[in-house]
């Protein structure tokens, strides 16, 4: 079965057209090198609103049946940085260990990593992982928690994922 994956770009000014989207490709490209099994993008790019914000994840998750949602952008502390209010206010189940994670391993990088607010959370069967704005870190995050992606996918009911184990071993219990 194709998995549906949501990339969600969250930028005023990419948006906009004034700046070029790096975060959706940069999801897009570590999807590519470590997913093994079929899958087909659903890429928004929305501005820092939580309306459309909103708008973007409810249409990926319960119209086009999106069984993962990856966002970026819009988790700091600025004013307009509205990603985790509004992924909260679209889910049923909040999974905080995800922001919990990423936060970790970017403290490793760099000390303002305790500024990111990223989180994530389950619509129906969906999972949403809100991920940082930066290229660079967008892949350091994707590939810390990954790992829990595919197993997390199959408990709410989604498609399966499979990834490469050379390049990020996901976990499933043995059956």
């Amino acid at each position: 079965m194709l998995a549906k994956i949501g990339v969600v770009t969250v930028s005023d000014r990419a948006s906009a057209g004034v700046y070029e989207d790096k975060g959706g490709p940069a999801i897009i490209d570590v999807l590519g090198e470590i997913l093994v099994s079929p899958w087909q993008p659903a890429t928004r790019l929305v501005a820092d609103d939580v309306a459309e914000i909103e708008a973007a994840l409810i249409q990926l998750a319960d119209i086009e049946a999106c069984s993962l949602i990856l966002t970026t952008g819009g988790t700091g502390p600025a004013l307009r940085d509205v990603t985790p209010e509004a992924t909260q206010s679209v889910c049923d189940k909040m999974l905080p260990g995800f922001g919990e994670l990423m936060r970790q391993q970017s403290l490793k990088q760099v000390p303002t990593a305790i500024l990111s607010r990223q989180t994530a959370g389950i619509r129906g069967r969906t999972l949403i992982v809100n991920l940082p704005g930066r290229p660079g870190s967008i892949r350091l995050c994707m590939l810390a928690v990954f790992p829990a992606v595919p197993y997390c996918v199959d408990l709410i009911g989604g498609a399966r994922l499979e990834t490469d184990p050379a390049k990020c071993q996901a976990f499933r219990p043995p059956s």
